[in-house]
């Protein structure tokens, strides 16, 4: 995938780092710009840890929470997080339903959702932005990175192609007829921001009103 998404790149690794680096630059510019100190991020649908651990690498101060329904996932996320060797603040890492996580209210400055959005049903994707919403501080950030729906890749993908990609993305449509911006705001975010992070995919960020 990610090649696919980063074509210029020299390696996996390149593309690795050009996508999650312009995702985590997108979270930090917004933050800075509307809120301040990022104590406490939490990423809901972690999988197996990547975008955890690239949180908590970028942000080492701040105390970095995984979520995942999978108890599966979570123990490979763990496993690989041990391997890495200790950090000043250790990832901690939940069993949960990320829509009705059983997590204190007003406890995270970030909530990150990193391609989990096209996963999801229109009414999980609502469910999920209201739990955000009420997991994060006054002046907290959500950061939602997923495919964008308007990019010229996909724009210009073939039937036959896009096919294929809904054949293992059964809530594609629906996902990429959501309006998703629209729908934070119905949730109660404000500051709501679009940005293509690279050619497939989009980072987008809105604010919890202090």
């Amino acid at each position: 995938m990610t090649r696919r998404a980063i074509p210029y790149a020299s390696s996996v690794d390149k593309a690795n780092d050009v996508m999650r680096g312009n995702w985590l630059q997108a979270i930090e510019k917004h933050h800075q710009q509307y809120a301040g100190e990022i104590r406490d991020i939490l990423d809901i649908g972690c999988s197996v840890g990547v975008s955890t651990k690239c949180l908590a690498d970028k942000f080492p101060s701040a105390k970095v929470t995984g979520l995942d329904l999978s108890p599966y996932f979570l123990a490979v996320a763990q496993l690989k997080e041990k391997k890495g060797g200790p950090r000043k603040n250790p990832i901690s890492w939940v069993h949960a339903i990320g829509e009705d996580s059983g997590l204190p209210s007003k406890s995270f400055d970030v909530v990150s959702l990193s391609y989990v959005l096209h996963e999801c049903p229109e009414r999980t994707i609502i469910a999920l932005l209201k739990e955000a919403f009420r997991l994060l501080r006054p002046g907290g950030t959500i950061a939602l990175n997923d495919i964008a729906p308007k990019s010229k890749i996909l724009q210009e993908l073939s039937p036959v192609l896009f096919t294929l990609m809904k054949s293992t993305e059964p809530f594609l449509d629906e996902y990429c007829l959501t309006d998703l911006e629209g729908r934070m705001r119905e949730a109660g975010f404000v500051n709501v921001t679009s940005v293509l992070t690279d050619p497939r995919h989009r980072t987008v960020t809105g604010t919890v009103p202090h």
